[in-house]
């Protein structure tokens, strides 16, 4: 890897530190100003791991805690663009505690409490949080026919109503909304909400959801789930195993990869851990065993689809965002979580398998076509190896970023924020280098087109260089559990280059890498159409370069022709109009305010109604001239006659 030219800080003899250094902050002002540290990203809602929807999970998580002791079958759900209401039907909380549970950090009744055995949040932080980085809180218990409720401005009590008669039904009523100071320009989006609240509903069978009023329930937990996530037809019926505090589901498609969703307390750990871990390995393990003979373990998880959930005694958590499970025991008394997982997929599925021998069968052959591709591309593997191993020595194509997803413990903005931009040539590669963030920030900089992967089997991904040393960059090689960048973006120009070179990327992940979509890690940089200025502010201040950047209020850059016109009425006849057509001709300070804080990202998703074969068979295939057909029928033409 190249190494990073910077200059490393060096401390300030004049700096001092004495007792007026040493400050110490209330809990809502330590939540505040180190927002990260407890809900992740800030962010404005634009990605799926934006702080704003982990506000909602936090509230959402102890109405489900309730469900899971057996209280509330019912919660509502109501999202407008800037406040969350949620309403569920438990016991409520104790109404001469309301305010210290809303407004006290480390208190909570989950501590040790029977009333809450095995639940996700035990570290009384979370509901304090949405509280103290709301500029509106309300919250309202219901107990045996009385009521009580209060209101909070960034933590702050400001309304506080005395114990009343009332005829409604026992629970909580939660309403907030984030302070616009620290989520700048957030609104809530409803593709990223749903996901959530299906997910609360596949961990909690029976559970019901009424989200902006619709129902969301699910009948058969995990195996829900994995019909609703599938891209490709299941090779074999689901199998769906459900044991005490755990319930797993799995089965096989013709893909690359393996895809898990796992689950701890109905806390979805997308960055997996202990359970996931000894999941997968007693899943191979017991198929090995199973058919008795000496099968590596990638051959048999190649193509997997599957899912656990598991309930634990006192979870611990990577942190407070519940997004990796630390727990080395399910209990204070019970076994390690490794062998409990393991026991129980020893005994369920190897049972399964002996009862279904039509799908052991069919297991049996995909483990062994895996098999026969990974030896079929041994041979080329080895030697692509060795190539990726001296070229990252002094990798030209690769400028690496000081902290990796994998190398950012404990520090969730800097795992989240980690991105490769993908991007076409030298010259975009040069804008990007100069002004990235180079701690979070790496290029990856292709040359020419990558090649067409779609049909191909993964032999080609060590056969060709561009994809040998993508997939190297990435350390995708293994799985995606070694992938060094939480954001991969390909940055390619906007016309027809670069979207036929956005494509191919786009096949090469899909066909190989298709986890890597599904998890959420491929993005698209959206970079500006046009640049529309006050010609008169332009000359007058000349042509040197860069000099614009001081009068914002006379340049706009549009992502659509619809901003182009807004940017043109106001500026009006003085109006000048410039069309981007590649990175190249974007220069490195106007390129700063496009990776910068104001990026705008596409995520690249996956639906279930998204048929992954006959998606990329259409658009990649060769039918050409169904796909010319295609192309002709939604035709654009650009009108170009006011752009100078």
């Amino acid at each position: 890897m190249e190494e990073l030219d910077i200059e490393q800080n060096k401390p300030e003899e004049e700096i001092q530190y004495t007792e007026n250094e040493i400050v110490t902050l209330d809990w809502k002002e330590h939540i505040r100003l180190r927002a990260g540290m407890y809900i992740g990203k800030l962010g404005d809602g634009s990605g799926d791991g934006d702080g704003i929807y982990m506000l909602l999970k936090e509230v959402l998580d102890n109405t489900v805690d309730e469900f899971s002791m057996g209280f509330g079958k019912q919660v509502i759900v109501d999202v407008t663009e800037t406040t969350v209401t949620v309403r569920d039907y438990g016991r409520g909380i104790p109404l001469g505690k309301l305010i210290d549970a809303a407004s006290r950090i480390n208190t909570g009744g989950k501590y040790g409490s029977k009333a809450f055995k095995k639940t996700g949040g035990l570290n009384g932080v979370g509901i304090k949080a949405v509280n103290a980085l709301s500029t509106s809180f309300i919250i309202q218990s219901v107990r045996d026919g009385e009521m009580k409720r209060a209101v909070f401005a960034c933590g702050e009590l400001v309304e506080e109503t005395p114990v009343v008669s009332t005829d409604e039904p026992n629970g909580t009523f939660v309403q907030f909304t984030p302070d616009p100071t620290i989520f700048k320009g957030y609104f809530y989006r409803e593709e990223f909400i749903v996901p959530i609240i299906r997910n609360y509903t596949f961990v909690n069978t029976g559970l019901a959801i009424i989200y902006n009023g619709k129902r969301y329930i699910s009948r058969n937990g995990l195996k829900d789930l994995i019909e609703a996530n599938m891209t490709n037809e299941p090779l074999y019926p689901i199998i769906h195993l459900k044991g005490e505090d755990i319930e797993v589901a799995i089965t096989h498609a013709n893909q690359y990869g393996e895809e898990y969703y796992s689950f701890a307390n109905g806390q979805h750990t997308t960055q997996g851990g202990t359970h996931l871990t000894a999941f997968k390995e007693a899943v191979s393990r017991t198929m090995k065993e199973f058919y008795n003979k000496n099968f590596e373990y990638s051959d048999i998880r190649n193509g997997m689809v599957a899912a656990i959930s598991i309930k634990v005694e006192e979870p611990v958590f990577e942190s407070q965002t519940k997004i990796k499970l630390d727990s080395r025991d399910v209990g204070p008394d019970g076994p390690t979580v490794a062998k409990f997982i393991g026991d129980f997929i020893k005994k369920e599925l190897d049972n399964y398998l002996h009862r279904n021998l039509e799908v052991a069968d069919v297991i049996l052959k995909k483990i062994q076509d895996s098999e026969r591709e990974r030896k079929a591309r041994a041979g080329v593997t080895k030697i692509a190896r060795e190539r990726a191993k001296k070229v990252n020595m002094n990798n030209k194509k690769l400028l690496d970023c000081r902290v990796h997803l994998n190398d950012a413990r404990g520090d969730e903005e800097k795992k989240l924020a980690s991105s490769i931009f993908l991007t076409e040539g030298d010259s975009a590669a040069g804008s990007i280098t100069k002004i990235r963030n180079v701690e979070t920030q790496a290029v990856f900089s292709l040359r020419g087109k990558p090649l067409n992967s779609y049909g191909l089997t993964q032999k080609v991904v060590y056969e060709n260089e561009e994809f040998n040393l993508l997939q190297a960059a990435l350390n995708i090689e293994d799985g995606i559990d070694g992938l060094r960048y939480n954001n991969v973006i390909i940055a390619t120009d906007a016309d027809v280059d670069g979207m036929h070179i956005r494509l191919l990327l786009l096949t090469f992940f899909l066909q190989f890498f298709p986890d890597l979509v599904k998890k959420g890690h491929v993005y698209v940089l959206q970079t500006p159409l046009f640049r529309v200025r006050n010609k008169k502010t332009t000359r007058r201040m000349g042509s040197a370069k860069g000099k614009d950047k001081d009068n914002q209020e006379d340049t706009y850059y549009c992502y659509t022709d619809e901003e182009r016109i807004r940017a043109i009425e106001r500026l009006g006849t003085n109006a000048e109009i410039t069309r981007f057509k590649g990175l190249g001709e974007i220069s490195p300070e106007e390129f700063r305010g496009f990776i910068g804080p104001d990026i705008r990202l596409d995520r690249v998703t996956l639906r279930r109604e998204d048929s992954l074969d006959e998606l990329l068979a259409f658009y990649m295939g060769k039918n050409t001239g169904e796909r010319q057909n295609f192309i002709i029928d939604n035709l654009v033409v650009e009108d170009d006659s006011q752009i100078s």
